[in-house]
C-alpha cells in the first residue's frame, strides 16, 4: 500500500506507511476502543494518505461523530446550567419579602397588649 518506514506500524487495511499515529487510531477503532483512539489523538490527527479510502473515511467519520457528541454534551451542560439559574431566579421571586418593622400604630397596640399581659 505505502512505503515502509522505520516507525511503520501496519494498519488494519494493510497499509505499512510510516504514519504510526493514524494506524494506531485506525487499529483502536477496529476493535471499538474509542477511549484509546481518543487518547492517542483521534480528534487531532489526519488519516494516513496511503491507507485505503475506506480506512481513511472511517477515521474521519469517527472523529466527526465524536466532535458532534462532545458538542452535544456541551450544549446539554449549558442548558442544564440555564435551567438551574432560572429555577433559582424563580425561587427568589417566590420568597416572601423580608419582615419589616411594624407600622407605628401596630407597634403601639402590640406594646399595650404586652403590657396588659405582663400585669398580674
Amino acid at each position: 500500500m505505502g512505503a515502509t518506514g522505520p516507525d511503520a506500524m501496519p494498519c488494519r487495511c494493510g497499509c505499512t506507511a510510516a504514519d504510526a499515529a493514524a494506524h494506531a487510531v485506525a487499529n483502536a477503532l477496529a476493535v471499538d476502543d474509542l477511549d484509546h483512539a481518543l487518547d492517542i489523538g483521534l480528534l487531532e490527527l489526519r488519516p494516513c494518505p496511503a491507507c485505503t479510502p475506506g480506512c481513511r473515511q472511517s477515521i474521519l467519520e469517527a472523529a466527526a461523530a465524536r466532535r458532534f457528541a462532545l458538542a452535544a454534551r456541551e450544549r446539554y451542560r449549558a442548558r442544564e446550567a440555564r435551567l438551574v439559574q432560572r429555577a433559582a431566579e424563580r425561587a427568589a421571586r417566590r420568597r416572601p419579602p423580608a419582615p419589616t418593622a411594624l407600622p407605628p400604630a401596630a407597634a403601639a397596640a402590640l406594646a399595650r397588649a404586652k403590657a396588659r399581659a405582663a400585669k398580674p
